[in-house]
């Protein structure tokens, strides 16, 4: 925390020149009129022709050195399915015109302008009752390159998200509200949120109770129940009075006015601001201001602003809050400086996982004796505003900045919590959420330590004011920034989301209790579930819209199973949208079905080569185009199927080498051998134990129990996953591998985000990228696994299916996007909108857990009551691990055991994550000489 006990050279600020540092004073580029003290403005809503607004587009884009947009509207657009993405932004051409422009580039054609209520029309949901579809009849819709077209839609589009300018006093904001109101699809934001946002009471107690951010000491009066105000238990430094006639109340209001002036919330504090509040006063500038001694002005002042209040709004009496004085640097003049001031204004949106996230800052500066009304000053940014202020330590402004995000982001999770206790009627329809908002603090003095005090919350004019300060940057050279690709992303993924809803998924293969967040996910997104799988007494055949059971555990057969699948769907009657497996035995299977019944997928050719690991590497070796080819990932190996297969394979792969299953999963059976001799033992020990499915069911012996031998890689091992659609890289994600136990290869500990410097970590992506397109995989979410080696990328196996164990969960909680949506959408034929520069959010550790070693620790079967996974729930139910548990119960004994659970722990860093991680090991007895866990985690540096 940075100390401000120096005092400042110079002079104090008066009464008149702090006045402007309350709490609407000053946001730059809120580019909205004021009116004069104590009008109340009014909506002027005139929804006639959309001339003007077509105009303004035009204006804003010649100032982009943007083409004008062209009229097609002549000639209707025809075509659009169910599958296509039309997220539609009703009302001003300019507040989300950078959105619109990045959206048009991720998404051709899907981002799409209303500029009239003509122009869109609702009809009844056909899906939710008491709901409205809203359709558009035309449109300006954005493309690459900053191109826009008029378009008109014969049959009308269907929106798949809305959004727009809601906010009070607009022009537009009437028919933007009405055309938004009670939507089947997603909705971020509504007329009833917008003013929700705009009332100054209503979220400073939301943000002091549930997000526990400091405020300005507020006596807030109200008449009866207060309109919307929340029911909150406590929220400190906010009293509120309610009121049942404001006439025959003055001296309860003395009394209240008195003991606030008078109480320990207002020592540190010289002069208050009376004003009306609720979202019809914003930018009004009605207010007076007083000094603290003045009781009796004071409550006069109430008083008379009580008079006329409506019941939705309010009087506030608040602490004036002066802005931290900081000892500055000497001025480069000898001339008198003026008294400054700074308020901050956070634009925080609502991204992957419903998890807030700080989007941009933008600061205003102005002279106290002035005060700054909304467009009057340019913003400018933080660090340049915290050393203009005194704050000199670059690690000083970092720990600032670090803090202000998690309090925006803290503000934000707390308004939406509150907003989700809300009913449909008061959110505006039951699908409308708040997906992006402002958040405004001033950095202020409290006990001779800088902190930031929230202000106050608003629906756009924090938008309006970044968006400014990042077009300014552009004009003079600075790189664009990222708030329009953050929207824009938030926006079509939201789409996206709605797009999946109720699309019929034939799954094939249920898996173990580590696949179990399945059926949660399938619940979340609206999917509907037809699962084709061997057990019959499964336990997810009550969590699916259709359970077929059929037993197609003997995979070399799967042509067969694959066609007696297809009739079986269809004897039910049947549909699928899409088809996948996420289980590893049954990939094949599910490109045959895919393949019968028209569906997306990789074809089983491809899939066969992939999941068969010798052919995939002789496969690879025989792949000799491109610089470098993908044969130079490829490893040396030979298919084992006898003892004399061993005696050949000994003369092609040098030992030492490594001998594994040749269809297996989990590191099951994976051994290094150092000789010929090593090498007939371990096959002689797996082909006597492991013969089929029913011996250790999971791991591929439906293929058989062949096996491979092929040339050990030194290095440090990874795992990178991808999404491809139509053979284009879409996302990847790298994660580091702990060392093994040798000689197995069973994993022990992992962390995410990789530790690798960006170019290696690129070499991973790149040849784990042509191994999959060289297989002939274009389209899916792989999971690949590589050794670094000194020389480069050395493959171990491809995966055709989303990463196992603990990756999604990984992938989801450090950088959002879900590894499980993205294949339905690729299923479905769509492109998933991921993150175009993906920045970890946090680090993760973790470590896998052997029944043999841990039983007795984590209180299992085996040590009958340590206690340790009981402690371990205890934890995660407070957010301090992340537990993925793979089996119910030890899976595999002796060398073919199998990890019973991943625990993790999270950081801010790495060596954060690590350290948490070591120590919870050690408490509770994971660590122990024979699985040394602070070995494990070594590698992460």
């Amino acid at each position: 925390m940075l100390s401000v006990a120096q005092p400042s050279a110079e002079r104090a600020p008066s009464p008149q020149e702090q006045e402007w540092a309350g709490p609407e004073a000053l946001c730059p580029g809120w580019l909205e009129d004021e009116a004069p003290d104590g009008e109340v403005p009014e909506d002027s809503g005139d929804p006639g022709s959309a001339t003007h607004a077509y105009e303004l587009l035009q204006s804003a884009l010649r100032q982009e050195g943007l083409p004008h947009t062209l009229d097609r509207s002549a000639e209707p657009r025809t075509g659009f399915g169910p599958l296509d993405m039309t997220v539609c932004v009703l009302g001003s051409p300019t507040a989300f015109l950078p959105v619109l422009l990045e959206g048009g580039t991720r998404c051709p054609g899907a981002m799409v302008l209303c500029l009239s209520p003509a122009w869109a029309s609702r009809v009844p949901s056909e899906t939710s009752p008491g709901a409205w579809s809203l359709l558009l009849s035309r449109g300006v819709s954005f493309q690459a390159g900053g191109h826009s077209t008029l378009e008109t839609f014969a049959p009308p589009r269907r929106a798949n998200y809305v959004t727009g300018t809601f906010a009070p006093g607009g022009p537009e904001s009437a028919w933007v509200g009405e055309l938004a109101r009670d939507l089947d699809c997603p909705t971020g934001g509504s007329v009833p949120l917008a003013h929700r946002l705009e009332d100054t009471l209503v979220t400073r107690r939301v943000l002091a109770a549930r997000a526990a951010l400091p405020v300005p000491p507020t006596l807030a009066f109200v008449l009866g129940a207060g309109g919307d105000l929340p029911a909150e238990p406590v929220a400190p430094g906010v009293r509120v009075v309610r009121l049942e006639d404001p006439q025959g109340q003055e001296s309860l209001v003395q009394e209240e006015v008195g003991a606030f002036l008078g109480g320990t919330a207002m020592e540190p504090y010289s002069q208050v601001v009376v004003r009306p509040a609720g979202w019809r006063w914003r930018g009004t500038g009605a207010r007076s201001t007083h000094g603290k001694a003045e009781g009796a002005a004071v409550a006069q002042a109430v008083g008379a602003r009580l008079r006329g209040l409506r019941e939705e709004d309010s009087v506030l009496l608040e602490a004036l809050v002066p802005t931290a004085r900081l000892p500055a640097p000497p001025p480069r003049s000898p001339a008198p400086r003026l008294p400054v001031a700074l308020r901050i204004c956070t634009l925080v949106c609502r991204s992957w996982g419903d998890r807030p996230q700080l989007c941009q800052v933008a600061c205003g500066v102005g002279r106290a004796e002035a005060p700054v009304r909304h467009g009057a000053a340019l913003p400018q940014g933080l660090d340049s505003s915290l050393q203009q202020w005194g704050v000199v330590a670059p690690g000083q402004r970092q720990a600032l900045a670090t803090r202000l995000r998690g309090a925006a982001e803290a503000a934000m999770a707390a308004l939406l919590a509150a907003e989700a206790e809300l009913s449909p009627q008061q959110r505006g329809g039951a699908r409308a959420h708040t997906d992006l908002l402002g958040v405004d603090f001033l950095l202020a003095c409290v006990d001779d330590a800088l902190e930031l005090v929230a202000l106050s919350a608003n629906s756009q004019r924090c938008l309006e004011t970044c968006l400014l300060a990042e077009a300014m940057g552009r004009a003079v050279g600075e790189p664009h920034g990222d708030l329009p690709r953050l929207l824009a992303e938030a926006l079509l993924h939201r789409a996206q989301c709605h797009l999946v809803e109720g699309k019929d998924i034939l799954l094939i293969g249920a898996g173990g209790v580590s696949k179990s967040f399945v059926w949660e996910a399938a619940r979340d997104y609206g999917l509907r579930i037809h699962l084709v799988e061997s057990d019959p007494q499964h336990f997810a055949a009550g969590l699916v819209e259709t359970f077929l059971p059929y037993d197609s555990r003997e995979h070399r057969r799967d042509k067969e199973h694959a066609e007696r699948v297809t009739e079986l769907v269809r004897s039910r009657g049947l549909r699928p949208h899409a088809c996948l497996s996420y289980w590893d035995d049954c990939v094949v299977l599910a490109a045959l079905v895919c393949q019968r019944l028209g569906l997306r997928g990789s074809s089983p050719a491809a899939v066969r080569v992939a999941k068969q690991k010798s052919r995939t590497h002789q496969h690879l070796q025989r792949c000799r185009r491109g610089r470098p080819p993908p044969a130079a990932f490829a490893v040396p190996c030979r298919r084992l199927r006898s003892h004399g297969d061993v005696e050949r394979a000994a003369g092609a792969v040098p030992f030492p080498a490594v001998a594994k299953l040749e269809f297996g999963a989990g590191g099951v059976g994976v051994r290094l051998v150092e000789n010929p001799g090593q090498c007939h033992a371990h096959a002689a020990r797996l082909w006597r134990d492991l013969r089929d499915d029913a011996d250790h069911p999971g791991i591929g012996l439906g293929w058989g129990n062949a096996m491979l031998l092929m040339e050990y890689v030194p290095g440090t091992e990874h795992d990178v996953d991808l999404v491809v659609f139509q053979g284009r890289l879409l996302g990847a994600w790298v994660s580091d591998n702990g060392p093994t136990r040798l000689p197995a290869f069973l994993e022990t500990a992992a962390c995410l985000p990789s530790c690798l410097p960006a170019d290696r970590q690129a070499q991973l992506v790149r040849a784990a990228l042509q191994c999959c397109l060289a297989c002939g995989l274009r389209d899916g979410v792989f999971n690949v696994e590589l050794k670094l080696a000194p020389s480069g990328p050395r493959l171990l196996e491809i995966n055709p299916r989303m990463g196992g164990f603990y990756l999604r969960d990984w992938i989801r909680e450090v950088y959002g996007p879900d590894l499980l949506l993205a294949a339905v959408l690729v299923a479905l034929g769509l492109p998933p909108v991921l993150p175009a520069r993906p920045l970890p959010r946090a680090h993760l550790a973790g470590v896998m857990c052997l029944g043999s070693e841990h039983g007795v620790a984590l209180g299992g079967k085996e040590g009958g009551g340590g206690g340790g996974l009981a402690a371990l729930r205890g934890l995660e139910e407070r957010g301090l691990v992340r537990l993925n548990r793979l089996f119910e119960e030890t899976a595999g004994a002796g060398e073919y055991e199998e990890p019973c659970l991943s625990v993790a722990c999270q950081g801010a860093t790495r060596g954060e994550a690590c350290l948490r991680l070591l120590g919870l090991c050690q408490a509770l007895g994971i660590d122990s000489p024979r699985y040394p866990v602070e070995h494990f985690l070594s590698h992460f540096k």
